[in-house]
């Protein structure tokens, strides 16, 4: 039994290595397909590797590589004919010091005649190469290299092969493939063709002539005349083979050439032996640029998804209110993306609970008239005498009056942030906005005989213009609610004072009255919507929406606005004398 539970835990083994080897393979290809669902991570992988592959392309073409090995190679052949011609014109020649006579040519001859060694026909002293004596010489020479020699006599005629110790007179032997080697296949083709139409360029096609045609090779024409020469062609495989020729001579009479070439695939099993180090190279170097693509991705694809989602749930609004991630510990461009979209969202959302909250209060403003003026008309008939009814007539006069004036404040407070959006800020001239307003204040004569005062004033340092950039219609707007506010505060005779003064930075407005001032509990309250404490006036002459506005208007502008109270500046205890309220509105240059 245990025989056998060890062989059966023994042959369950191999199967949870596989199991893991699988869920391996499974979460693999769940975080390649996650990071690929992003097209920024994909496009971040393709730029890097393409900028890489054509690198390495331009790198393995290594044209300048492969023509320095040419030319060493050119190089190194010359010298080593040169050592192997002279030692052929050295050992090759045929030792003799007989002269052949033609018995037929005497016998041709007539009386005067004479057989000498200018007369056509006469072979000349000649040393031609003997093969035999060569043959052994250039198997020493040759043998140790990977190079083929070649002898021509002047003729052009091939007397030597050390591929095949061809000699005058004996059959030419190629080595020919194995009868059972299979011939290549597409895949093999095809990167031959690769091969030779990349390794070709405009180098010649080599082509393998008879031995009974050596000048065909113009190196060996130019060597027959004395001359060293190469050249450099590529095999129908596209291997590059260079060939060298030079003259075999002793005492300036050429005897012979001898052609050096390489074997085909020399030089570029050199190149090729780069180019797979360079392809090493390139597989290590694109496996790290993945590697590094796809960190750098996640850093920027992953926070870009998860604010597009949350960006996306804010305009669905499945929540009441949707927090944007936040980023803005990073100090990077998705730090900054991030604090504007949650910037943004937070001013959206409290434009939302504004507009809500203005919708709120403009029911519950228009719903107090509306309700007196149905109970005044209700009661209209079942009024008894005149009396009555002139009073319930009056009633529905001030709630249509009420009704008039809050609608149109409610429609002037609700079309101002649009038209704030809208309009380009423009330069705006102060001080002749203020005196504008002040003179327009002074010309509207009320019974209550107060007066406006307009000053100006500059800090030091400051620019002596009174010039900013806003909206000027609504900057009036601003002053003149503070200017009125003041003036319906201040008692009968007394004075409004405006001052403009200059600073560094921008301007500030005061706007003081002589009023009683504004209650403690009320300085926060009083730019509240539809908020008014006038006790001696009487109720329904106020929107409340005077100040709101003007808040509004100045915040739009980067501005902030306050009130306070104005006391002696001498006065001292906890609860000094009121001399009356001041409104500050600072405004920035921008």
């Amino acid at each position: 039994m245990t025989d056998a539970a060890d062989q059966l835990n023994g042959a369950k083994a191999p199967a949870r290595r596989g199991l893991g080897i699988l869920s391996a393979l499974r979460r693999a290809r769940r975080f390649v397909a996650f990071k690929s669902f992003s097209s920024l991570t994909r496009r971040i992988v393709l730029l890097n590797l393409a900028g890489l592959c054509a690198l390495v392309s331009g790198i393995l073409y290594l044209s300048e590589f492969r023509a320095g090995l040419i030319d060493a190679r050119v190089q190194s052949l010359l010298v080593q004919g040169e050592i192997i011609a002279g030692a052929i014109a050295a050992s090759a020649q045929v030792e003799t010091n007989a002269i052949t006579i033609d018995p037929e040519r005497l016998l041709e001859l007539q009386a005067g005649e004479s057989y000498g060694a200018n007369e056509e026909g006469f072979a000349p002293l000649e040393f031609p190469i003997n093969p035999e004596r060569v043959a052994p010489v250039l198997r020493r020479l040759v043998g140790p290299t990977r190079t083929r020699a070649r002898i021509y006599d002047r003729e052009g005629i091939m007397l030597l092969d050390s591929r095949s110790l061809y000699s005058k007179g004996e059959i030419l032997r190629f080595d020919l493939p194995p009868p059972t080697q299979a011939p290549p296949g597409l895949l093999e083709r095809a990167w031959r063709g690769v091969q030779g139409w990349i390794g070709r360029g405009d180098l010649p096609l080599y082509k393998e002539f008879g031995p009974q045609s050596g000048k065909e090779y113009p190196e060996v024409a130019s060597a027959a005349l004395g001359q060293k020469a190469s050249a450099v062609r590529v095999d129908d495989r596209g291997r590059v083979v260079v060939s060298v020729a030079v003259p075999i001579q002793r005492f300036r009479a050429i005897l012979g050439v001898l052609l050096l070439s390489t074997q085909g695939g020399e030089i570029d099993e050199a190149v090729e032996a780069e180019r797979f180090v360079i392809v090493r190279v390139f597989l290590v170097a694109a496996a790290v640029m993945v590697l590094l693509s796809v960190l750098l991705a996640g850093t920027i694809a992953d926070p870009v998804r998860k604010l597009a989602d949350a960006a996306e749930r804010v305009r669905r609004r499945i929540k009441s209110r949707v927090e944007i991630p936040d980023f803005t510990g990073r100090s990077d461009e998705i730090g900054h993306l991030s604090g504007a979209l949650r910037d943004m969202t937070s001013a959206l959302y409290n434009r939302i609970e504004a507009i809500e909250s203005f919708a709120a209060d403009v029911a519950h403003e228009l719903k107090n008239p509306l309700t007196s003026l149905r109970s005044a008309v209700e009661t209209l008939p079942l009024a008894k005498n005149d009396v009555s009814r002139g009073r319930l007539l009056d009633v529905i006069q001030h709630d249509v009056k009420r009704l008039d004036r809050l609608i149109s404040d409610i429609s002037d407070a609700s079309r101002l942030d649009a038209e704030l959006q809208r309009q380009e800020a423009v330069s705006v001239d102060l001080k002749q906005l203020l005196e504008m307003v002040v003179g327009m204040a002074q010309d509207v004569r009320k019974d209550d005989g107060v007066k406006v005062k307009l000053t100006f004033d500059r800090a030091t340092g400051a620019p002596a213009d009174f010039v900013l950039a806003g909206h000027a219609s609504r900057l009036g707007q601003v002053v003149d609610n503070l200017v009125s506010n003041a003036r319906s505060f201040s008692p009968e005779g007394g004075t409004v004072r405006v001052m403009c003064r200059r600073l560094k930075s921008g301007a500030e407005i005061v706007v003081e009255d002589e009023g009683p001032g504004i209650r403690p509990d009320a300085l926060a309250r009083i730019f509240e919507r539809f908020y008014t404490d006038r006790p001696h006036q009487g109720f329904g002459q106020n929107s409340g929406l005077g100040l709101s506005i003007s808040k509004q208007i100045v915040e739009a502008h980067g501005g902030q606005i306050w009130a306070e109270n104005r006391v002696a500046p001498d006065a001292t205890g906890e609860d000094p004398p009121v001399l009356g309220a001041r409104f500050i509105v600072r405004l920035p240059n921008n």
